[in-house]
């Protein structure tokens, strides 16, 4: 016989085993203090300034199960903790596997670690109120104001869906941290830029504003998966701009970063 036991009826079936792309540590940027941070593979978008293709697709990931990753993460426990840090689940998009995901924030939480997850918000609704429980921040990707721009960032992708999950996430009392791309002839018009402030500003438990400026880095990644990037000749913000866009948002009582 293979395969996993039957599940007795009434029980909750297993939690399936994640597709793990990779794990890192960082400092400050993905979350409060150092990091560590599990990137899932799969991701629904195909934003025009992703940085990681290579995550896009499931098939990318590792198969792992939850013990495995929070065996890794235990080892790391007092590193993080020190520094003031925790786990953060990253992607890819995270809730493309929301059980997994789900169960893995609960672990992390159970060995008293802060706990992050790092969404477009696009998937929100499959998101439970037991996820949301084990999360102590999230870190929310507004990726446009209108409609019509989200459509072209993320190609595949609708706002409303991001701005619903904002809603429930500010009804709850979870902690956000927005996040904004800024992207020259993308993303950086003024009224772009003054819905997705307007956005941040009427939500409760915005902590800060990052706004992140757009870079070529993962180029190299297209060209290795014989893709064209669609932003090979988009340069990044220059220092006028950014200081615009992060006015925008400040002038409407936001921290921004």
């Amino acid at each position: 016989m293979t395969g996993r036991p039957p599940v007795a009826p009434g029980a909750a079936p297993p939690v399936p085993d994640g597709a793990v792309h990779s794990w890192d540590t960082s400092i400050g940027v993905d979350g409060p203090g150092t990091r560590f941070v599990v990137f899932l593979a799969g991701c629904p978008l195909r934003c025009r300034y992703c940085h990681s293709p290579d995550t896009w697709y499931g098939r990318s990931g590792r198969r792992r199960t939850v013990d495995e990753m929070v065996a890794t993460i235990a080892r790391y426990r007092r590193f993080v903790q020190v520094a003031g840090g925790g786990v953060t689940v990253s992607g890819g998009e995270p809730l493309v596997q929301p059980r997994f995901t789900g169960e893995l924030l609960r672990h992390c939480h159970a060995l008293g670690l802060h706990t992050a997850l790092d969404t477009s918000g696009f998937l929100g609704d499959r998101a439970d109120d037991a996820l949301l429980d084990a999360t102590d921040l999230v870190l929310l990707d507004v990726k446009a104001g209108r409609p019509e721009t989200y459509r072209r960032v993320t190609g595949t992708g609708r706002l409303a869906p991001t701005l619903r999950f904002a809603r429930r996430l500010a009804d709850r009392g979870t902690p956000m941290w927005i996040r904004y791309v800024l992207v020259p002839g993308l993303t950086d018009a003024v009224d772009e830029v003054a819905r997705v402030a307007d956005v941040a500003a009427g939500l409760t438990g915005v902590e800060r504003v990052e706004v992140l400026p757009f870079h070529r880095l993962g180029a190299h990644k297209y060209a290795e998966l014989g893709l064209a990037f669609p932003l090979a000749d988009t340069a990044p913000p220059d220092p006028e701009l950014l200081a615009r866009v992060r006015g925008q948002f400040a002038a409407r009582g936001l921290t921004v970063t």
